[in-house]
């Protein structure tokens, strides 16, 4: 008698809510929309935040903002009615400084007035480097030009992206974001940025390496006995058990990024949301709901609660 071994698919969303351990939520476009004073609160998402807080799943939110100082951000988002610390939020200007310290490397700064007092304790003199961020009306002609000459007197120029996305969604449209102005950079320079946020792996391991999990596990479900080749086969089948779930409104960053680090990525329909996004070529989300009120619905109605 033989046994061999064959995987199974894992569950799809939303079954795959059973086995999770933890959640991760985008914030813009996902819980509010960015906009004149604080933005508002998506409709559902206060209480949708309080149900998986009141749950047994870990919840992390995972953002390219960098347009304020995490705290102050933490702080918009209190004034808002979420109920937020600012250990549970990673955006991608702490992770940038730890990058800077490792390899010895002093910025030139492309980003928001708000932002700088993250790198108040950088040493910016004589600078070896560029980071960008979203500097929004801080994108001038002049400011760009002044961070490719700087680049482009390197002998071995490196340019930091606080992200990479597109655009994304304020209360008076869609805006320009880090990356249009990233791959200005690039093309100007002939060179690759390095991304620090989402959608990098490095970025997103951070995150589940705070929370103690792995994005999925393997694990047998079971024998089954085959009767068709002589001598009879018995068949040890597993499946992957999916740990962390990533939810946002961009369906590159957010969820594409999720899933090329093994987890489930569902894209919600605010924020940046387009239809054309469910015809995407490249990436196709594990689930697509309304809001973040019907995902955490689903998922704790798989949960039984």
């Amino acid at each position: 008698m033989r046994t061999n071994h064959f995987g199974m698919a894992d569950s799809g969303w939303p079954g795959c809510a059973k086995s999770l351990k933890g959640v991760i939520l985008d914030l813009c476009g996902v819980l509010y929309d960015s906009g004149e004073g604080d933005g508002v609160a998506i409709p559902g998402s206060i209480e949708a935040v309080k149900k998986l807080k009141e749950s047994d799943l870990q919840l992390r939110f995972c953002t390219n903002e960098t347009q304020a100082t995490r705290e102050k951000f933490v702080a918009k988002l209190r004034r808002l009615g979420f109920d937020i610390s600012v250990s549970e939020v990673f955006p991608p200007a702490p992770a940038a400084i730890a990058v800077l310290k490792e390899r010895g490397l002093r910025p030139h700064l492309l980003v928001h007035d708000g932002l700088l007092p993250e790198f108040d304790g950088v040493d910016k003199t004589n600078p070896n480097c560029v980071i960008v961020g979203d500097a929004a009306e801080n994108f001038s002609y002049q400011n760009l030009n002044e961070a490719f000459r700087v680049l482009i007197g390197l002998e071995k120029p490196v340019l930091f992206s606080l992200g990479q996305g597109r655009y994304y969604k304020e209360t008076d449209g869609l805006k320009l974001d880090v990356g249009v102005y990233m791959k200005a950079l690039e093309y100007a320079c002939d060179l690759k940025a390095e991304v620090i946020g989402k959608p990098s792996p490095t970025f997103f391991r951070s995150v589940l390496n705070d929370m103690g999990l792995k994005p999925h596990e393997r694990a047998h479900h079971g024998l089954l006995l085959c009767f068709c080749p002589h001598p009879p086969l018995w068949l040890l089948y597993w499946a992957v058990v999916q740990k962390v779930l990533m939810i946002g409104d961009d369906l590159l960053n957010d969820v594409g990024g999720a899933q090329h680090c093994g987890m489930k990525g569902v894209q919600v329909r605010t924020g940046k949301y387009r239809p054309i996004d469910e015809r995407h070529p490249a990436v196709t989300a594990d689930g697509t709901v309304d809001n973040l009120a019907q995902a955490v619905d689903m998922i704790l109605s798989q949960r039984g609660h």
